[in-house]
């Protein structure tokens, strides 16, 4: 392969990873094994359980090539996954408030990993979540992965 075809392919590989950079889905299945190649023949990387958010990077055939919220990258039957949103909280001791305000009353603090339904995808500085439990309430964007 000559250098310019070369840079032209890296360039539509990394226009098309860009292209779907903000395409999160989340496990649909109770569990999905995720591979290191579009393959079942692959290597077996980890199970992901039903509800995980993952960041969907490329599309290739029936398989989608993921990334989980650590960042570590894998390769997931698309039928699997679920077009239902999740988020996972990502700090320690994140605050869910009644309202998208600081001032907001708290109504819950959820910890490092937790998941939470996203209700409203519009991303802003505040984004409206809700736990498994039934509570309903708005957390700060930056401390959640997913959306």
């Amino acid at each position: 392969m000559t250098i310019p075809r070369f840079l032209f392919s890296a360039a539509f590989v990394l226009a098309s990873a860009a292209a779907h950079a903000l395409d999160f889905k989340t496990i649909g299945a109770p569990s999905v094994i995720l591979y290191d190649a579009p393959s079942v023949k692959g290597g077996k990387l980890f199970i992901a359980l039903r509800g995980m958010p993952v960041e969907v990077v490329l599309t290739y055939g029936e398989w989608v090539r993921v990334r989980d919220a650590n960042g570590d990258l894998a390769w997931a039957e698309a039928k699997s996954l679920s077009a239902r949103r999740n988020v996972v909280v990502r700090t320690a001791n994140a605050k869910v408030r009644g309202g998208a305000d600081s001032d907001a009353s708290l109504l819950m603090t959820a910890d490092k990993g937790v998941l939470l339904e996203l209700i409203d995808a519009q991303t802003s500085s505040w984004i409206k979540v809700k736990h498994r439990d039934g509570i309903t309430g708005y957390i700060r964007a930056t401390d959640v992965w997913g959306i």
